[in-house]
């Protein structure tokens, strides 16, 4: 299953964000490592929204990404939420049509 774990910035993000970004960054390439997050990033112009994109049995792991994010930890998410996201085409769809 997918999950898509879904973070609204703060509206001084970019000033933040290069204090915590290191280890942000060192927290998902970790996940990434053990095959939890597929991929990550976020939307530009304006940069408000993040997606990460979690591969697992439920949203456990997309859930404890965001507990020890130090984004979160440190007010550059607004909110968060997770959300399952039925992929139904493309390589790495989980229940393909």
């Amino acid at each position: 299953m997918h999950f898509l774990l879904i973070y609204t910035f703060v509206d001084d993000y970019l000033e933040r964000r290069p204090l915590f970004r290191a280890e942000h960054l060192s927290l998902a390439k970790a996940a990434a490592e053990r095959g939890e997050l597929l991929l990550g990033g976020a939307l530009a112009d304006p940069p408000d929204t993040g997606f990460l994109l979690f591969s697992g049995d439920s949203p456990a792991g997309a859930e404890r990404f965001a507990a020890a994010d130090p984004y979160v930890k440190n007010g550059l998410v607004a909110r968060w939420e997770v959300r399952r996201w039925i992929t139904v085409v493309g390589p790495y769809a989980a229940q393909p049509v």
